[in-house]
Order: structure tokens, then C-alpha cells, then sequence
């Protein structure tokens, strides 16, 4: 399926299309429309995180990955965890310049490196394609570090395990686990 989403990506409409080619549609190509032409949707083609469509821009009810997520019942408790640092790399995106702001007020100040790494793909790539090719990767590691809090929440003896001994208890627990 093609899937079409404004031009210059970064974290939220860069972390959807991970979600979407791992968890929705392995098969989906991706779009991009100058901002401002939005309206020149292909008939064959899912429109996200576009103002007035289905799966729309992040907002008051969330990020588009957050949308994309409920719309196609995603319920993994890492996935959760990835919109939440998402989110928080929004409000960061959004409100860092305001008086009185703190990351320590994120609920996941990993948003805030998110977004600082975003904001690097986006000049290190030559275009949105490229920026999706090798952002993939990050957001593979995203879904990782989020599986392993989640591990160490429910088994903390984990943390107990010295290195390397550590690495390889977490890599088989990860393992056993959708």
C-alpha cells in the first residue's frame, strides 16, 4: 500500500512510518507532499499526519503514531512506551522556549534526545526517502531500549547481573518475548 505524509520528517511522521512497516504494513511505500499541497493526495494512497485526514497530525488527542497505533489496536506495552517518548519529544519541540520550562517536566526527557536526533537526520540525509532508510534503525533501537525498561521493571534483578553476563541474560528474555 502507499502511504503519503507531508515532506520534511522528522521524529513523529519518521517514528510512523516505522510503526507502520513493522507492525501494519511490511510492505508500504512512502510519499511525501510539499507542505502547503496537501491537498494533492494520490486516490490510491493512506494519507497520516496531514491536517483533515483520518490519521491526522499530532494534536490534543495525540501523535500520529499514537493515532496509528489505536486505529490498528497495537496494543504492545513498548509501543505504548515509544508514543509516550514521543509525545514528550513533541512538547519539547514545542514548548523548549517557554519560561519556566524543564525537561525534568518530560515525562520521558528521552524525547528531548529523540527530537535532537530527528532534527540530525533530517540534515544528514538528502531527502525524506533516505531520512526513513536510515532512521529505521534508530527506531528498531527505540523499541529495544523500550522492551528492556519494561523487562527491568518486571524482573529488577536483572539489573543485579554484572556485565557481560548482563547483556546476555536481557538479549535471551527479549528473545522469548513477542
Amino acid at each position: 500500500m502507499k502511504w503519503v505524509t507531508r515532506d520534511h520528517v522528522h521524529m513523529d511522521r519518521v517514528a510512523s512510518p516505522w510503526l507502520i512497516k513493522r507492525f501494519i504494513d511490511r510492505d508500504a511505500v512512502f510519499g511525501f507532499l510539499p507542505f502547503g499541497n496537501e491537498g494533492a493526495i494520490p486516490g490510491d494512497a493512506i494519507a497520516f499526519a496531514i491536517p483533515g485526514a483520518e490519521i491526522g497530525p499530532h494534536d490534543r488527542d495525540g501523535s500520529t503514531f499514537r493515532k496509528l497505533k489505536q486505529k490498528y489496536d497495537l496494543t504492545h506495552p513498548a509501543i505504548e512506551m515509544m508514543a509516550e517518548i514521543i509525545e514528550s519529544g513533541i512538547t519539547h519541540v514545542f514548548h523548549h522556549g517557554d519560561p519556566g520550562y524543564s525537561v525534568a517536566n518530560l515525562k520521558y526527557p528521552q524525547g528531548m534526545g529523540l527530537d535532537a536526533i530527528a532534527i540530525g537526520m533530517m540534515y544528514a540525509t538528502g531527502d525524506d526517502a533516505e531520512n526513513l532508510e536510515k532512521s529505521m534503525a534508530i527506531y528498531d533501537g527505540l523499541f529495544a531500549y523500550c522492551r528492556v525498561m519494561l523487562l527491568l521493571e518486571e524482573k529488577p534483578e536483572i539489573a543485579d547481573i554484572p556485565p557481560p553476563q548482563y547483556w546476555h541474560v536481557v538479549k535471551d528474555e527479549l528473545g522469548r518475548r513477542p
